[in-house]
C-alpha cells in the first residue's frame, strides 16, 4: 500500500511564485502530504521539464518532510510531475527500491505504483532467464515498467503513440496477477496511469481550470486533490489506460475488463483518510455507518449482561469516527483517553512486529482520568495480529480500567493479503488460529465483538467487495501465494538484521 500523485498541466494564476519552473513537483509534494498515511518508509518524485528536455528526480527514505526542502523541490523542474510516499509489501526497503523508478528505453518513461504483484517473483525470473532482462531493484513497479517498455520495443514503436502503447499494455494486464494502480510520466509526452482489471486499488482523476489554465491530478486518494483545488472527475476504470498530453488532452481506453469490480474494503475500514471519497462512498460516513452497525451488535451483548460499558473509547486515529457512532447509537459517553502522538509513525504499516509494538508504546499517551475505575469499550478499526491490541489493554488497565471491551469495524481476519496489504502470511493472524473467546483471553479483553460480513458490506453500501481476508474468496488467481508469503517473509527478516 502506497500514496501516489501526478500531476499535469499549467501552473495556476494564484501562487506563490507562478512563474517557477518546479510548480508540479511542489504541487504533487503538497498533495502526497495528506498522503503520508499509505506510506512512511520513503518519499520520492520525479518531474520532467519540456524546457530543457530532461527527467529530475528525488527520493530519500523517510518522511515527505525531511525528504523534500525548499531548495530540493526548486530543482525539481517541470510542467508534469509524480510522486509516491512507500510502505513496503514487495522488497526490502533499502534505497535501490524507492520509487519513482525512471527508464531511458524506449522513450523516456517515469512510473509510480500501489499495490502488490502477486507473480512477481516468478515473473522476474522469466524475464531474466527468457528476455535476458536483468531488473536492478526488487521492487514491483520496475517489473511492470519492464514489461510495457519490452512489449513497446518488440513492436517497433519508436515514438509514443496511445493506440500502440495501449496495445502493448495488453500482453502486460495479462500477464500481471495482482492490484495495481499506476501512474507516470513519458519524456515530453504526457502524464499516464492505469488500474488493475478489478479495480482493487484505489485511483481517481481531478481537473482544475484556472485563469483558462488547465491541468490534471491523478491521485490515490481525493483528499490529495480537494487540498490542491482539483475538482474530483471520477474514479480511474477497473482495467483503464488513461493518457493525458502535454497540450491537455485527454485519451482512454479499456485495456481489460473483468465482470465482476471488487473494491479493497480496508481502504474504508482503515487505509484511507476519513476526508477521502472512494468508488463514491466517503469514508467518514462509511465509518460513522460502521459504527451504527457495530452499536447493534454491542447491544446484545449489554442486553445479556456481558458486557456493562461506562465510556466508549476510540483506539486513535482511524477508529475515532467509528466510535462516535457506537457511542450516539448506545447513549454512552465517548471519551478521548487515549491521546496520539502525531509525531510517531502510523503502527499497522511498519515494517516488523517489533517496530509496531515500539511505536505503540511512544504513540499513545493514557488520559488517566478517563480510564481509572471505568469499564472501557475500545473501539478499533481492526484486529490483524493482536499484539498491539494486547499491548493497548494493558496500558488501560495499567492506568486504573476495571475491564476493557474490544469491538473491531472489521470482521476477523483470518487469510493473507496479496494486494498491498502487509499480512502475507496466515500463520501471523490471529483470528486464522483462535475462536472468539480465545483471541479475548490471548488479548486480556473482557470481550471480544466483531463486526459481521453482512453488515459491513450494508455499511459500505456494496456487496461486490474484495474480502479476501476475511473469507478466503480471493478476486486473483493466488496459486503464487505460498511462494510470495516465504520471499517476503525472507525481504521482512532481512530488512530487520540491517537494521
Amino acid at each position: 500500500m502506497c500514496g501516489i500523485v501526478g500531476i499535469i498541466g499549467s501552473a495556476p494564476v494564484i501562487a506563490d511564485n507562478p512563474d517557477s519552473r518546479s510548480w508540479a513537483a511542489s504541487e504533487t509534494c503538497r498533495g502526497l502530504l495528506t498522503l503520508q498515511h499509505r506510506g512512511q518508509d520513503s518519499a520520492g518524485i520525479l518531474s520532467y521539464d519540456t524546457v530543457d528536455g530532461r527527467f529530475h528526480g528525488e527520493k530519500q527514505k523517510g518522511l515527505i518532510t525531511s525528504v523534500f526542502t525548499k531548495d530540493i523541490l526548486e530543482k525539481l523542474k517541470g510542467d508534469m510531475a509524480i510522486a509516491h510516499t512507500r510502505y513496503v509489501t514487495t522488497g526490502s526497503d533499502d534505497n535501490t527500491n524507492l520509487q519513482p523508478i525512471v527508464t531511458g528505453i524506449p522513450y523516456g518513461i517515469g512510473m509510480v505504483h500501489n499495490g502488490n504483484i502477486l507473480n512477481y517473483h516468478e515473473l522476474r525470473k522469466s524475464l531474466h532467464e527468457k528476455r535476458g532482462i536483468q531488473l536492478i531493484t526488487n521492487n514491483d513497479v520496475e517489473l511492470i515498467l519492464a514489461l510495457w517498455c519490452q512489449n513497446m520495443i518488440k513492436s517497433g514503436l519508436s515514438s509514443f503513440s496511445f493506440r500502440e502503447s495501449a496495445d502493448a499494455l495488453k500482453d502486460v494486464f495479462e500477464t500481471l496477477k495482482g492490484a495495481w494502480s499506476v501512474t507516470g510520466i513519458i519524456a515530453g509526452k504526457g502524464l499516464f496511469a492505469f488500474r488493475d482489471p478489478m479495480g482493487i486499488r484505489p485511483l481517481a482523476i481531478g481537473k482544475r481550470i484556472s485563469g483558462g489554465k488547465t491541468s490534471f491530478c491523478i491521485t490515490s486518494e481525493t483528499v490529495a486533490m480537494n487540498f490542491l483545488g482539483y475538482e474530483f472527475i471520477r474514479d480511474v476504470y477497473p482495467g483503464e489506460f488513461i493518457f493525458i498530453d502535454i497540450d491537455g488532452q485527454f485519451h482512454n481506453t479499456i485495456i481489460r475488463k473483468e465482470k465482476s469490480h471488487t473494491p479493497c474494503m480496508f481502504e474504508w475500514v482503515y487505509f484511507s483518510g476519513a476526508e477521502s471519497e472512494f468508488e463514491g462512498k466517503s469514508v467518514y460516513s462509511a465509518r460513522l455507518a460502521l459504527g451504527k452497525l457495530l452499536a447493534l451488535k454491542i447491544k446484545k451483548y449489554i442486553s445479556e449482561n456481558r458486557i456493562s460499558p461506562d465510556v466508549v473509547v476510540p483506539v486513535p486515529d482511524t477508529s475515532r469516527t467509528a466510535a462516535i457512532g457506537v457511542a450516539e447509537h448506545l447513549g454512552l459517553p465517548y471519551r478521548e483517553a487515549l491521546i496520539k502522538n502525531r509525531y510517531v509513525y502510523r503502527s499497522f504499516i511498519l515494517g516488523s512486529q517489533e517496530k509496531r509494538e515500539k511505536a505503540v508504546e511512544l504513540k499513545l499517551s493514557p488520559v488517566k482520568s478517563e480510564i481509572r475505575g471505568k469499564n472501557i469499550l475500545l473501539v478499533d478499526d481492526s484486529i490483524v495480529r493482536g499484539t498491539t491490541s494486547k499491548k493497548i489493554i494493558n496500558l488501560l488497565k495499567r492506568y486504573g480500567a476495571l475491564e476493557v471491551t474490544l469491538a473491531s469495524t472489521c470482521p476477523p481476519i483470518r487469510f493473507p493479503c496479496f494486494y498491498g496489504i502487509d499480512f502475507p502470511s496466515r500463520e501471523e493472524l490471529i483470528a486464522s488460529r483462535k475462536d472468539v473467546s480465545e483471541i479475548a483471553n490471548a488479548i486480556n479483553a473482557r470481550e471480544v465483538i466483531y463486526m459481521d460480513e453482512t453488515n459491513l458490506m450494508e455499511a459500505l453500501g456494496r456487496n461486490n467487495l474484495c474480502m479476501a481476508c476475511l473469507n478466503n474468496k480471493y478476486p486473483t488467481d493466488i496459486k503464487e501465494g505460498e511462494n510470495f508469503a516465504s520471499m517476503r517473509k525472507i525481504e521482512t527478516t532481512s530488512s530487520q538484521e540491517s537494521v
